[in-house]
């Protein structure tokens, strides 16, 4: 199916990204409330999505297809550092919130700078929690929360052969 919106009416695209990147938890959770009263299933992830490339946007894509909404928890540049070491991120945390605002099937960006996403998670309070398949049920931040709240817990295998890391590699010439 095609998506004719930008034919149909002048779209203010600014406007749009700028609505989809939350800066305040609160608010978000309000407006996550309000999908949750219209019965949408709200999906969350969370990552650092330093480098967006062909993986990332196969597992967000599976994972947007398991709700009605969909929302994503970015790492800050300061909690990117401490997971993945002083020469990361590569892309700013603004511009990482930016560039997944601007896929269509993300409803909203939120960053944390918690070392774990746990904090959000209870705050947002999804319906169904998504990580990548290197983690188990048990290994998942947060599962035994929104579990205990009625939700799920699904975990999406990566696209082998797409890497951050391997991207780095190769543009250094290892």
């Amino acid at each position: 199916m095609l998506i004719t919106l930008k034919n149909e009416r002048k779209m203010n695209w600014q406007e749009i990204l700028k609505d989809k990147i939350f800066d305040d938890r609160k608010k978000l959770a309000e407006e996550i409330q309000r999908w949750k009263d219209f019965n949408d299933t709200v999906v969350f992830t969370n990552g650092c999505f330093d480098i967006l490339h062909r993986g990332h946007i196969d597992y967000l894509s599976k994972a947007a297809e398991q709700g009605d909404r969909f929302v994503i928890g970015v790492n800050t540049d300061r909690s990117v550092s401490t997971l993945k070491g002083p020469r990361r991120p590569i892309i700013d945390e603004d511009s990482r919130a930016l560039k997944l605002a601007a896929l269509a099937f993300v409803d909203a960006v939120i960053l944390f700078d918690e070392d774990t996403p746990l904090e959000l998670i209870t705050e947002l309070k999804p319906n169904v929690l998504i990580k990548g398949g290197d983690y188990t049920e048990e290994t998942v931040v947060g599962a035994d929360f929104v579990k205990s709240n009625g939700g799920k817990v699904m975990l999406i295998p990566f696209l082998e052969g797409y890497s951050t890391s391997s991207i780095i590699e190769k543009i250094k010439g290892e």
